[in-house]
């Protein structure tokens, strides 16, 4: 099985559309569509590893083929590369992350920098800034 065909069963696998997917890893239609065609295009290595993420697959099974397709609940943190790796055993923490990581990357930015003026109106520690002119 080639790349083009493992990407699109675990696209199917996820029981995501094109559009979908493209939309949760933050590309066009047009290249994921790219992705699975005969004679398609590879995505980027970030791509691919959104397209693991978001469909639920292993990155080493999407990428080359090898190992199992599918997480199990064990495994699930096993296939994210070494900087993408966290300390983190609180449970709400966990889902926040699990979460931001199957957005766009478009709405990454902005989740962030929500959060960041939710943290500073909580604490209090806003960061000096200039007023508008």
């Amino acid at each position: 099985m080639n790349s083009q065909q493992r990407i699109r069963l675990a696209r199917r696998h996820a029981a995501l559309s094109q559009t979908a997917l493209a939309e949760a890893v933050g590309v066009q239609r047009s290249a994921v569509s790219h992705w699975e065609a005969v004679q398609g295009k590879s995505p980027s290595m970030s791509n691919l590893r959104r397209v693991a993420t978001v469909t639920g697959v292993q990155f080493e099974w999407l990428a080359t083929g090898r190992g199992r397709m599918a997480l199990s609940p064990d495994d699930a943190l096993d296939g994210v590369a070494a900087v993408d790796a966290t300390m983190v055993d609180e449970p709400l923490e966990l889902r926040m992350l699990a979460a931001f990581r199957t957005l766009p990357a478009r709405s990454q930015a902005p989740l962030v920098e929500l959060m960041e003026q939710m943290a500073e109106l909580r604490t209090g520690r806003g960061r000096s800034r200039k007023p508008r002119d």
